[in-house]
């Protein structure tokens, strides 16, 4: 027998686990004879896969102003592109406005500013929102960001339940690695349900979160780990709704995951296949889904921005191109590929076009699309498979054993575990055991970069802080309950400015429009309002209306007008009950008996004997 001869390198995966020489008949034979689109869809979740429809080619992009994305995504949408992905930037991330003085130098930079409705309309103005689906990266304030969005739908006329697209939406990985978080994990999480439960009722076709392994890879996890730690989150919302009360297979069905393609093509095909297996068994067999559709495990995948190098920036044309096919082999419903220039600046126009054009070509040249899961059956992608399933059980279980997500992310299990995978892979990187083409080896001296870079002006900032102050100029705020104190007419004005002179009282007095009013009542500005100033509240019944607007009149005495303030609640809110239940009879009767009840309160001649 000949000695087996090895070149020097090293011969294990991305993720850091040993590989054998060759891979021969394997062990399972769990999927081997299950056709894709059959449980547990392993091999894919529809049985042609992309000879049906292809993916969503969804180009994350989002720069400077509303106006300059706008034009971004028209050109975007002019090449070819299907589906629009929103990048926010920090302020907009954080929940900050453009003119807050931490979003200083960080305005449009990295990606759009967006503070406002209007800002919105600005986004995607000329594009047909029931046309195309939206995907936004937003999380903190993602209840703020999709309240903008369901509002511009309403304004153009549009059907709600006809959006289809997809919210990040994800606040726990926001404490495992991306670390932009506004609130703690348990109220953040509420959030979350939140929206899930109004998407349920009001929004069938569209995803309300996007479960996100892809920046637990960034931060440096394991192929094993993302999957793990991003499905583990998918449970964990899981199991928030239902303790809400849904029920799993009215909601199930729209979460959806966010993953990342590395470098490693054939461990990246794999996690996929193993994700899809994992949730279409916990659903079925642990949260007892009925609807197939709860069973397919539905994502989208970005090419991983950490294997992006400054360094001969053109060769990412090539890593994006490779990590793009991984994606599609495992079955992606929806891709963005990064651009050559990410690790310089925001994409170039030149250089998100190419990034498109990968994806193009994939898909109408290479004949990759034409075969549902052509690898499976591949002894080396099923054994992958098996074991990133078994890695990941493991981690379910030590998750489950500290007392379930939460308080694992507050022991910070999540964050050593993919610090301590980070630190092995730069280790192996800078002691040249793994090769990264143009920075530990085959280097260029002197080089020179030579393409386009994006570069944000001023303006962005300046153009948004100009925005935000105009729109607040023409805002105005009032509020439903009465917030006079129980005190003097006196105390309630000096409560702005307590050194006040009487000369400035009675100024203050003339300008709010009640000089005359007040020198009417019995002491003046030394009248005491008394506790029924606080009885003004909308909240209230309309009997309990009725009374404290007669006693607020019995109180004030020979008032220069009659005051009335609660007439328009106190009278409709009885009817309105009776004509919702289509008694329009009842409602006219309960409506002519409180405006008798309320003309008598106007003037202090009511009393609780003539209800009805």
């Amino acid at each position: 027998m000949s000695k087996k001869v090895e070149r020097k390198g090293s011969f294990k995966s991305i993720s850091g686990d040993d590989l054998k020489d060759f891979y021969s008949s394997s062990n399972s034979e769990k999927d081997y004879n299950i056709d894709p689109g059959s449980f547990p869809f392993t091999r894919g979740i529809h049985k042609n896969m992309y000879r049906g429809k292809l993916w969503t080619m969804r180009q994350f992009s989002g720069f400077s102003t509303p106006e300059k994305t706008n034009e971004r995504y028209k050109y975007l949408l002019k090449n070819g592109q299907t589906g629009l992905s929103v990048a926010y930037d920090m302020p907009t991330l954080m929940g900050y406005d453009p003119d807050h003085e931490l979003s200083s130098g960080e305005v449009g930079v990295c990606g759009v500013n967006v503070a406002s409705l209007q800002d919105m309309e600005i986004l995607f103005d000329g594009i047909d929102l029931e046309k195309i689906s939206i995907s936004q990266t937003i999380n903190g304030p993602a209840i703020i960001l999709f309240a903008f969005y369901v509002a511009l739908a309403k304004k153009n006329k549009i059907d709600i339940s006809n959006l289809r697209g997809t919210l990040q939406n994800d606040a726990l990985k926001e404490y495992m690695a991306q670390k932009e978080w506004i609130f703690p994990p348990e109220p953040s999480v509420k959030l979350v349900v939140d929206i899930i439960e109004y998407c349920s009722e009001n929004m069938p076709l569209y995803n309300p979160v996007s479960v996100s392994g892809y920046h637990i890879r960034e931060a440096g996890s394991t192929a094993a780990q993302e999957l793990a730690f991003t499905l583990n989150n998918g449970f964990a919302y899981i199991e928030e709704c239902l303790e809400r009360g849904l029920k799993i297979d009215n909601f199930a069905h729209r979460l959806s995951f966010f993953f990342n393609a590395h470098m490693d093509f054939f461990e990246e095909i794999a996690k996929y296949r193993a994700a899809r297996r994992i949730w279409a068994n916990r659903l079925k067999n642990q949260y007892g889904a009925k609807n197939e559709n709860s069973l397919k495990l539905k994502f989208h995948t970005q090419t991983a921005g950490c294997s992006l190098t400054a360094q001969q920036p053109e060769n990412n044309i090539v890593r994006t191109a490779f990590e793009a096919m991984s994606a599609v082999l495992g079955g992606t419903n929806s891709l963005h590929t990064n651009s050559l220039d990410e690790t310089l600046a925001l994409p170039s126009e030149k250089a998100a076009k190419i990034a498109l054009r990968t994806q193009q070509i994939l898909a109408f040249e290479t004949g990759v699309p034409n075969v549902a899961d052509p690898l499976g059956g591949s002894w080396y992608v099923e054994e992958l498979t098996d074991k990133l399933e078994e890695q990941a059980m493991k981690y379910f279980d030590e998750i489950q054993e500290m007392g379930g997500t939460v308080q694992a992310i507050e022991d910070g299990y999540f964050q050593k575990k993919i610090a301590e995978s980070a630190s092995i892979y730069q280790e192996s990187v800078d002691s040249n055991e793994r090769i990264i083409v143009g920075v530990n080896d085959f280097i260029e001296k002197d080089e020179e970069i030579d393409i386009e870079i994006l570069k944000i002006s001023k303006d962005a900032q300046d153009t948004q802080e100009n925005k935000i102050k105009n729109l607040r100029k023409n805002l105005s705020w009032v509020g439903q309950p009465i917030i006079l104190f129980d005190n003097t007419v006196r105390y309630n004005i000096l409560v702005g400015n307590p050194n006040a002179s009487e000369e400035q009282l009675n100024d203050a007095l003339g300008i709010s429009n009640s000089l005359d009013f007040v020198s009417k009542l019995e002491n003046k500005l030394d009248f005491v309002i008394g506790p029924n100033g606080s009885f003004l509240s909308g909240g209230q019944s309309d009997i309990d209306a009725t009374s404290h607007l007669n006693e607020t009149n019995l109180t004030i005495g020979n008032a220069p007008w009659p005051l009335t303030f609660s007439f328009g609640r106190a009278l409709l809110a009885d009817a309105l009950s009776l004509w919702s239940k289509s008694d329009v009879e009842g409602a006219q009767a309960r409506l002519r008996h409180r405006s008798k009840m309320n003309a008598l309160a106007a003037v202090g001649a009511w009393s609780s004997d003539l209800e009805i």
